[in-house]
């Protein structure tokens, strides 16, 4: 029966009217006039239509990895470490809740999402007290021992991480449980048990208010200090024997760092280091110009092994083992030949994640194979949108914390939109005529067609969560893709399974060669795309708040099958509306105050001190600057001498950046605000930020006002959690201490402003 339109008259009967009728706490919190309801009545009685087709199709338990997002976020939100009893029992008393209203759907599914949003919380809470370790609270120098986990070669040193077992000068309860450290010189393997002198800082936090949380990920990878080794490495006797864990962590890491060596060789040049990052993981031979290419076109995600190359790779394997099986007749009619085909595939997608190093994308990337491929075995479709959210939800209870990453973003963003596709694309019409083209074209330009259209749907799924992360957009990445991905899928990632399979009998140099080769030609169209001006376009960053507001329209557009989907189109007006006006800060303070940034009269970002170039990055990405840390431009309008620069905003407004103790009462007096790397702890007029201000808050963000500046730190006073560097109390007000009184906080040798974190974009 179709709903009656706006304005017809109402039903009679109790049955009519009770389906016509308005919800009591619609009809008692909104004034109705006489023409508004019938119109309410008449969209009211649609919406629950749609609903009921939604829930015929099964389609609200897609929403409980969306509530347990929502629980994961709220955890992450808390200021301070939550208990864990509390999200065990609200997902007990929601679960009880639902059960006694099993008999009332709507009701019931809200009790079922408020459990998901609890067990989320909860997993959140579980995972931190599981992993959590001790983090280096300031930077040291001193000698380090340990066991050395991996080895990731590079083309200057090589970068290792490091299981410790000593520390000098710091107790036990306080030393990190491993270290990652580059070295320049020397060769270690996997296993050695070390001892050097390294110098260690703290896993830093965000080079801006809002930006990426190095500290954070570092937590979640087990990591406590990041640094370099100085002087020559000597091997020493353990303590203990190597664990278990380790033993076969260390086996399996000579084998990667065997293979990738062979690979590298036999594929020659940097078609050689990728194709040895495509079965190995290790991508430290990869140079810093094939990467900005891959970027820019838009296919840098080929390097990283995730679910493009554990897709091809099972696919591939699977499409092995049934042809072979398929030979003989006698196996084809009396076994499962798909389903032995499958468990070979989760076999062999499983070896793949744990030979190229178990990376968390790579791990993500296993549980939705070994989740498509499982549906196989009981009779299911592979690709289904309830797969996908299984397999989300197994990933967010291991690994909550990869909810915040780009990774997991990206790669379920680009399948959910892949897969909504595909099931309308299965429900339309048969009525299309035959393809007229002659064999083979007629293949070709359906195989062209859809490479095609799913690269620009995983393109406008993706870029959203791209720009966010990363500032950046890769117009051509539509062109990269179509031209690069056929020699991957065709090429790369077959060779790579035979030369895996054929590595054993020392048969594998041809697939190797074969896989340099075809490398050679991905990085060649790369690298044209990238010679294309505006290959990448910065963009400004954006909040939060636009993030949620574009993935509200993924998810809203991807899960609806009915026309209420077509609502995502509010979401996505209100993130566009919003990420059109960003709000910019007027000061940049570098956390160990080694440098500014200003706005000047021209709109754009001036530097006054130096600046680290991965920081100076950082913020002319967020500030939708395109240009390099080593324009000349970056300077104008600051005027500089020994004791310090000068500069003004927009409004005239004067910032002083002091290199020197006696400059810093001078320009107190005659600046607005004065920025210093000097512990300074003596009354001034002006505002000032001083070193052990930026030592407790980090990266200082300032915003104009009518009174002054607005601020926003990187690590707030609020925020106490496991991954937040321990700070001191804040001091009383400066002004009731005379000038030139000496600071008693810590001094600025403690910190190292030459120290830049190595952070690779995770994609």
């Amino acid at each position: 029966m179709q709903p009656a339109p706006p304005g017809q008259g109402e039903r009679s009967g109790r049955r009519g009217a009770r389906a016509d009728a308005l919800p009591a706490w619609l009809g008692a919190s909104v004034p109705l006039s006489a023409n508004l309801r019938p119109l309410l009545r008449w969209l009211w009685l649609r919406l629950q239509q749609g609903f009921a087709l939604e829930a015929e199709r099964r389609r609200p338990f897609l929403w409980l990895p969306i509530a347990m997002g929502v629980g994961i976020l709220l955890y992450f939100a808390a200021d301070r470490e939550p208990a864990l009893w509390a999200p065990l029992l609200g997902l007990a008393l929601s679960g009880a809740a639902a059960f006694m209203l099993r008999f009332r759907p709507l009701a019931s599914m809200a009790c079922l999402a408020a459990a998901a949003a609890f067990l989320g919380f909860a997993a959140g809470v579980w995972r931190t007290a599981d992993i959590a370790a001790p983090m280096l609270e300031r930077p040291r120098i001193g000698k380090l021992t340990g066991f050395v986990e991996s080895v990731e070669a590079r083309n200057s040193g090589a970068r290792l991480v490091v299981l410790m077992t000593d520390l000098a000068n710091v107790p036990v309860d306080q030393r990190p449980k491993r270290v990652r450290v580059n070295i320049r010189q020397g060769s270690v393997a996997a296993g050695d048990h070390i001892v050097a002198t390294a110098r260690l800082l703290p896993p830093p936090g965000p080079a801006r208010a809002g930006g990426y949380d190095f500290g954070r990920d570092a937590f979640f990878r087990g990591i406590g200090a990041v640094g370099s080794v100085s002087g020559k490495i000597a091997l020493v006797p353990a303590p203990y024997p190597m664990p278990t864990r380790l033993a076969i962590d260390v086996m399996i890491d000579r084998a990667r760092n065997a293979l990738t060596k062979r690979i590298a060789e036999l594929g020659g040049g940097q078609g050689g280091a990728v194709a040895a990052a495509l079965v190995t993981g290790k991508r430290g031979l990869i140079t810093e110009a094939t990467n900005n290419d891959l970027r820019a076109a838009g296919i840098y995600h080929i390097v990283s092994i995730s679910g493009l190359h554990m897709v091809l790779a099972a696919g591939t394997i699977f499409w092995l083992v049934r042809a072979l099986l398929a030979l003989s007749q006698t196996v084809a009619l009396h076994c499962p030949v798909k389903k032995l085909a499958a468990v070979a595939a989760m076999v062999g997608a499983t070896a793949y994640c744990i030979f190229s190093g178990s990376d968390v994308a790579t791990e993500r990337s296993l549980i939705m194979t070994l989740v498509m491929l499982g549906a196989i075995l009981v009779d299911r479709a592979a690709l289904s949108m309830r797969n996908l959210a299984l397999a989300a939800m197994i990933v967010l209870l291991r690994e909550p914390e990869a909810l915040l990453g780009p990774s997991f973003q990206m790669s379920f963003g680009a399948v959910a939109a892949l897969i909504a596709f595909a099931e309308r694309w299965e429900r339309r019409g048969r009525s299309e005529p035959p393809s007229a083209l002659p064999w083979p074209l007629g293949p070709i330009w359906t195989a062209a067609l859809g490479i095609l259209v799913t690269t620009m749907l995983a393109t406008a799924a993706t870029a959203p969560f791209g720009a966010y992360h990363f500032q950046t957009f890769n117009p051509f990445g539509l062109l990269g893709n179509a031209m690069a991905l056929p020699f991957v899928s065709l090429f790369v990632m077959p060779a790579a399974v035979f030369g895996v399979l054929a590595y054993p009998f020392g048969l594998d140099w041809p697939a190797w060669a074969l896989m340099g080769l075809a490398s050679d030609v991905v990085l060649k169209v790369a690298h044209w795309v990238a010679t294309i001006d505006h290959s990448t376009v910065t963009v400004a960053a954006f909040g939060p708040a636009v993030l949620g507001c574009f993935a509200v329209t993924l998810l809203w557009l991807t899960l609806w099958t009915t026309a209420w989907r077509w609502l995502a189109v509010l979401p996505l007006i209100s993130g566009v509306a919003i990420a059109g006006k960003p709000e910019r800060p007027e000061i940049l303070i570098e956390r160990d105050g080694s440098g500014l940034a200003v706005r000047g009269p021209d709109g754009r970002l001036a530097i006054a001190g130096k600046p680290s170039r991965f920081v100076l990055q950082q913020w002319l990405a967020a500030d939708g600057d395109s240009r390099s840390p080593d324009d000349p431009t970056l300077r104008t309008g600051v005027t500089c001498d020994r004791l310090g620069c000068v500069a003004q905003t927009a409004d005239k407004r004067t910032i002083s950046y002091t290199r020197e103790r006696l400059a810093i009462i001078e320009d107190c007096l005659r600046a607005d605000l004065v920025v210093t790397a000097i512990p300074w702890s003596g009354a001034c007029k002006a505002r000032l930020v001083e070193r052990m201000a930026l030592t407790r808050d980090g990266a200082t963000s300032l915003y104009r006002t009518a009174s002054g500046w607005s601020s926003r730190t990187s690590e707030p006073d609020a925020a106490d959690r496991p991954w937040s560097r321990r700070r001191e109390p804040r001091p009383a007000e400066p002004a009731t201490r005379p000038a030139g009184q000496p600071a008693t906080a810590q001094p600025a040798s403690a910190i190292d402003s030459e120290a830049d974190p190595d952070i690779e974009r995770l994609q």
